[in-house]
């Protein structure tokens, strides 16, 4: 009976909202938010305070509901709900085209365009030669063709959606033969099979996990077939005692049995880097360069633009496939058109398009470079943590990511850093929460910092976050 009067004296104590909003309003950087943020931060605390006081540990709660302490919360909860959702972060991981960090980054030109581009109108659909309707696709078009040598091209929101789009339009109802060695599964477990049963065509596997050969597409081949699909396995690799039938030799087939063929290339890339002593990654020049029909590939992996899906083949397809119903759904904006033609542009020379375009200069830099800013890194840690730890470089390896080239370890001279009396998991958590978040990577109880992915500017901002971790106490 006791503990109840005490909760319902603890109850009456707690202000009410009107003197609450009241208390926050006075204050002039509470002035410009919205009534409605601040009283559903209000009800939330108070709800959340009468819960603790009505099942929690009195002592506990008592020291909770002093004033002081209801407005600090109050206030976290505002401040909270005005911070954006979607936010810079530093990607310390050293995987070049992180999926959960956004992929690629934008060229410093392709921002300046997409600015001039969002804040006023545009010839989005309006051909200013003619002064009627013009179409989307033809702002890049011409573009894709020039730098691939395919006839025509279009772009929708992703690959997956071109993918769909392109059996949807070529094959539907019909039997669509592929590798079983092909049928990929990509982030978000998106599988090749699901998509073509969406797009109502019917999947036909030929060969095997390891080996298909040219007979087994030659055998599958009858009435009910639509196309034969060539998929790029970009993100996993079977080595061993495998064979895959080459694009060249499936283009073959088509044209012997008059059979539209389609590459999903994925990643998709205009530049040969082999030339800059990597791993060999198929060009989408190369494949055009097969014959095939049709060929689709992201925008915002290996190219280094704005998420997108590039199809691109024979004229005649293309327009077939243009006039699709499903293409108004899947289409792209004007700011992803603006991103994507800019970054285009770069392609016209690749050593602009290397030097400019973040994906491609982070891949490709020279490993000097990035040890240099390793020892940066390192330097300014030290100075920092001093005596309360250990700051050492270390040779281990970046990757490319985005489900491109699986197998390629690109050196890397990396940042390892231990605090005395904090474990790595601690170091990473409290560097996740910072603002603008810092993710990194664990690896044998260290904290890593990998510099090829880490932008110049950034270097300050990973300082100022380590200089918050030790002022947090956390070593008491």
């Amino acid at each position: 009976m006791q503990i109840d009067k005490q909760r319902k004296t603890l109850l009456r104590q707690l202000p009410g909202v009107d003197k609450l909003m009241e208390i926050i309003k006075k204050e002039p950087e509470w002035q410009e938010i919205p009534n409605s943020v601040i009283l559903n931060a209000i009800r939330i605390t108070l709800d959340k305070t009468r819960s603790r006081i009505l099942e929690g540990n009195l002592q506990d709660i008592v020291q909770q509901i002093d004033s002081n302490k209801l407005l600090s919360q109050i206030k976290d909860r505002i401040k909270k709900a005005n911070f954006p959702n979607l936010m810079m972060v530093i990607n310390a991981t050293g995987v070049v085209v992180h999926t959960n960090l956004g992929r690629s980054l934008l060229a410093e030109s392709v921002l300046n365009h997409l600015f001039d581009i969002s804040r006023r109108y545009s010839n989005l659909e309006f051909d200013l030669k003619n002064g009627i309707r013009g179409s989307r696709y033809s702002l890049v078009e011409d573009l894709i063709c020039e730098i691939s040598g395919a006839e025509a091209a279009m772009v929708v929101n992703n690959n997956a959606g071109a993918v769909l789009l392109c059996l949807d339009t070529m094959a539907r109802g019909k039997n669509v033969i592929v590798s079983r060695g092909e049928l990929v599964e990509i982030g978000g477990a998106f599988r090749i099979p699901d998509v073509m049963a969406k797009s109502g065509a019917i999947l036909k596997e030929v060969g095997t996990t390891n080996r298909t050969h040219q007979k087994d597409y030659e055998n599958a081949i009858d009435e009910h077939t639509g196309l034969l699909l060539k998929v790029h396995t970009s993100n996993y690799s079977i080595i061993g005692f495998t064979t895959a039938v080459p694009l060249s030799k499936i283009a073959a087939l088509g044209q012997k049995h008059h059979l539209p063929v389609m590459e999903d290339l994925g990643s998709g890339t205009f530049i040969d880097f082999l030339r800059y002593g990597l791993a060999k990654e198929p060009t989408v020049q190369e494949s055009v360069a097969t014959g095939v029909n049709l060929i689709t590939f992201s925008g915002d992996k290996l190219l280094g633009g704005p998420q997108a899906g590039i199809i691109l083949g024979e004229k005649e397809i293309i327009a077939k496939i243009k006039s699709n119903p499903l293409t108004r759904a899947l289409r792209i904006d004007k700011l992803t058109l603006a991103a994507l033609e800019s970054t285009l542009r770069l392609y016209r020379d690749e050593a602009l398009a290397v030097q400019h375009i973040p994906t491609l200069a982070m891949i490709t830099a020279p490993f000097e470079t990035i040890q240099a800013k390793a020892e940066k890194i390192k330097t300014d840690l030290s100075q920092l943590i001093n005596d309360k730890g250990k700051i050492v470089l270390l040779d281990l390896t970046s990757r490319v990511g985005g489900g491109a080239l699986p197998r390629l370890n690109l050196p890397s001279k990396c940042v390892g850093v231990t605090v005395f009396g904090i474990s790595a998991n601690t170091i990473e958590l409290s560097l996740r929460q910072q603002t603008p978040a810092i993710i990194g990577r664990i690896e044998t109880d260290q904290y890593i910092l990998d510099p090829r992915t880490i932008q110049d500017d950034e270097i300050p901002m990973i300082k100022k976050a380590f200089a918050q971790l030790l002022d947090n106490n956390i070593l008491d």
